[in-house]
C-alpha cells in the first residue's frame, strides 16, 4: 500500500469528513520530503478513532463547563495523568509490536537529529565561509571604493571637459546656422537649411551687370571688334596685341598711309642730321680759324716777320689748303658715299627704335587691360565652377542620405516581417496550449504544515 492510501485509510479510521472522496495518489508527494514524511508515518501509525472524541463525549464536556465546576488544567491535569500512566503501565504490557513501533520511532528521531547536526554542522561551515569571504570583500569592497572615487573624478573632469567642449561646438554650430537661416525668420518662414533652397536671381542679375559692364569697359577701351572676343567664351581669342597683325589692321589704306608716316619721319630725320653735321662742321671750321688767327696774331706781335717770309708761308698755306680741298674732295666722291651707304639703316635706327618703343608701350597697354578683363573673366568662372562644385557635393550627399534610408526603410520592413511572424507563430493555439499539464505540487508549498497544524490544535 502506498502512502497516500495509507493516509487517506487513517482519515477514514477517525471519520474525517468525505474522506471516501479522496484518493490516495494524490497524497504521495506529502512523503517526499522528510520531515514531513516522519509526521505522516506517525499519524498513520498511531492515530485511530480512540483519539477522536464522539458527540456524547463532547456534550458532555459542554455540560461541564456549563455546571461550574472546576477543570484541571496545567501542572494539575499533569499529575493525574501521571499516576493514570502508571497504573496504565502497571496494569498492561505493551507488546512486541509497539515495541518495533517505538524503536523504528527512535530510530527515525535520531536520523532526524543526526540529519539536523549535519545541516547545522553545514550551515557553521557556510558561515564561517561566508564571514571570510566577506572580509575578503571588504577589502575588495574599499580598494574598489578607492578606484571608485578616482574614476570618479576623473570622470568628473572628463565631464566637464566635454561639456565645455560641448558647448563650444553648439555655439559654433549655433554661428554657423546663422548663415544658412533666411531672413524672414521672424516672420513664421522655417529656415533654409540646404544650399539649393537658396535663390540665385539676385547672384545672377550681379553677374549680369558685371558682364555688361565688362563689355562696355572692353568697347571703350579696345579697337572695334574687340568685345566680340570678350563677349565670346572661346580661350583661344585671349591673345596678345599685335599692331601690325594682318587680323587686326586688314585696312591697305592705313597701311600705306602707315609707309608713308614712316618714310617722311625717316626723311626729316635724314635731313635734321644732315643740318646737324653741317653745322658740327662750320662751327668746327670756325673755331680752328679763330685758333689759328689767334696763334699767328701772337706770333706777328712777338716778331716781325719779313716780307719774303710773309709770302712763303702764304704760298705754303695756299699748297695746303689745296691739298686739303683735294682731300675733301676725294672723300666726298670716293669714301663718304660708300660709308653713307653702309650705315643708312643706321640713320633710320632712332626712327624705328621709337616706332617700335610706341608700339611696345601700346601692347604693355594693352596687355594691361587684357590681364583686367581676363582676372575678371577669371573671378567669374571661378565663381560659377565654386557654386557647381557646391551643388554636386549637396547632390552627392543627398544621395548617401537617399540610400542610407532606402536600407534603412527596407531593415524595418524585414523586422515587421519577423515580427508579425513571431506574433502569428505565439497566437497559434498549437503553441499556446499545454500538452502535458504540470499535476506537481512543488515541495515549498506548506500545505502539509498547516495539515499538521490543524490535527495538533
Amino acid at each position: 500500500m502506498s502512502c497516500g492510501k495509507e493516509f487517506v485509510e487513517t482519515l477514514k479510521k477517525i471519520s474525517y469528513p468525505k474522506a471516501d472522496t479522496l484518493n490516495g495518489e494524490d497524497f504521495d508527494w506529502l512523503f517526499e520530503t522528510v520531515e514531513d514524511e516522519s509526521f505522516l508515518k506517525w499519524f498513520c501509525g498511531n492515530v485511530n478513532e480512540q483519539n477522536v472524541l464522539s458527540g456524547e463525549e463532547l456534550e458532555a464536556f459542554s455540560i461541564l463547563q456549563k455546571s461550574g465546576k472546576p477543570i484541571l488544567e496545567g501542572a494539575a491535569l499533569d499529575e493525574v495523568l501521571k499516576t493514570c500512566k502508571t497504573s496504565d503501565l502497571k496494569a498492561s504490557t505493551p507488546d512486541d509490536k509497539e515495541l518495533e513501533k517505538l524503536e523504528i520511532e527512535v530510530q527515525t528521531l535520531q536520523k532526524l537529529k543526526n540529519l539536523k547536526i549535519q545541516r547545522r554542522n553545514k550551515c557553521q561551515l557556510m558561515a564561517s565561509v561566508t564571514s571570510h569571504k566577506s572580509l575578503r570583500l571588504n577589502s575588495k569592497e574599499e580598494a574598489a571604493t578607492k578606484s571608485l572615487k578616482q574614476s570618479q573624478g576623473f570622470l568628473n573632469s572628463m565631464n566637464t571637459k566635454i561639456n565645455n567642449e560641448l558647448q563650444a561646438l553648439t555655439d559654433g554650430v549655433a554661428k554657423l546656422m546663422t548663415f544658412f537661416r533666411h531672413s524672414n525668420l521672424d516672420q513664421g518662414t522655417n529656415p533654409l537649411v540646404f544650399f539649393s533652397q537658396f535663390s540665385l536671381e539676385k547672384y545672377l542679375s550681379q553677374e549680369e551687370q558685371s558682364t555688361a559692364a565688362l563689355t562696355l569697359y572692353t568697347k571703350k577701351q579696345f579697337f572695334p571688334g574687340i568685345h566680340e572676343v570678350v563677349e565670346s567664351s572661346n580661350e583661344e581669342n585671349f591673345q596678345l596685341l599685335d599692331i601690325q597683325a594682318p587680323s587686326i589692321c586688314d585696312n591697305q589704306e592705313i597701311l600705306e598711309e602707315r609707309r608713308l608716316e614712316m618714310a617722311r619721319l625717316q626723311l626729316a630725320y635724314v635731313c635734321a642730321q644732315h643740318e646737324l653735321i653741317h653745322l658740327k662742321a662750320s662751327n668746327s671750321s670756325m673755331k680752328s680759324s679763330i685758333q689759328w688767327a689767334e696763334e699767328n696774331l701772337h706770333s706777328l706781335t712777338s716778331k716781325a716777320p719779313g716780307k719774303d717770309n710773309l709770302d712763303a708761308k702764304i704760298s705754303n698755306l695756299n699748297s695746303e689748303i689745296l691739298k686739303l680741298e683735294e682731300q675733301i674732295s676725294h672723300i666726298k666722291d670716293q669714301s663718304l658715299p660708300a660709308v653713307i651707304k653702309e650705315n643708312a639703316q643706321l640713320l633710320n635706327m632712332p626712327v624705328v627704335k621709337g616706332d617700335f618703343d610706341l608700339q611696345i608701350a601700346k601692347q604693355d597697354y594693352y596687355t594691361a587691360r587684357q590681364e583686367l578683363v581676363l582676372n575678371q573673366l577669371i573671378k567669374q568662372k571661378a565663381s560659377f565652377e565654386l557654386l557647381q562644385l557646391s551643388y554636386e557635393i549637396e547632390l552627392r550627399k543627398h544621395w548617401d542620405i537617399y540610400r542610407q534610408l532606402e536600407n534603412l526603410v527596407q531593415e524595418l520592413s524585414e523586422s515587421n516581417t519577423m515580427l508579425h511572424q513571431r506574433l502569428e507563430m505565439l497566437t497559434d493555439p498549437s503553441v499556446s496550449q499545454q500538452i502535458n499539464p504540470r499535476s506537481t505540487i512543488d515541495t515549498r508549498d506548506f500545505s502539509t504544515h498547516r495539515y499538521a497544524s490543524l490535527f495538533l490544535q
